[in-house]
């Protein structure tokens, strides 16, 4: 079993920066495929950004993709989102996911979910 822990979000103003990480726990997640989704009120999750396994590609929703980098580290076995230029749009729950596969994207199955953390962008 995966345990996913996001952390980093917070009330930022428009323009602002954010990085928001997650902490796997349980085994390592080396080699799995890992993604960022959220989800706003009212509103469907979705897919933000992915990153295969073992130095394989990232991928990103076209709202994010200048604005956001997604890494990991996995000697720490910890994601990054990093999000640039913050809109009142990206205010929602981002929420950490992990997959048994290598190689992800946003029509992977996520097996293992976070509980996710809020960003709010406000002035």
């Amino acid at each position: 079993q995966v345990q996913l822990v996001e952390s980093g979000g917070g009330l930022v103003q428009p323009g602002d920066s954010l990085r928001l990480s997650c902490a796997a726990s349980g085994r390592t997640v080396s080699r799995s495929a890992m993604a960022w989704f959220r989800q706003a009120p009212g509103r469907e999750r979705e897919f933000v950004a992915g990153i295969n396994c073992c130095g394989g590609p990232t991928y990103y929703s076209d709202s994010v993709k200048s604005r956001c980098t997604i890494s990991r580290d996995d000697a720490k076995n910890t994601m990054y989102l990093r999000m640039s230029s913050l809109k009142a749009e990206d205010a929602a729950s981002y929420y950490c996911a992990a997959s048994s596969a290598s190689v992800g994207g946003p029509r992977v199955l996520y097996e293992y979910w976070g509980q996710g953390t809020q960003v709010t962008v406000s002035s």
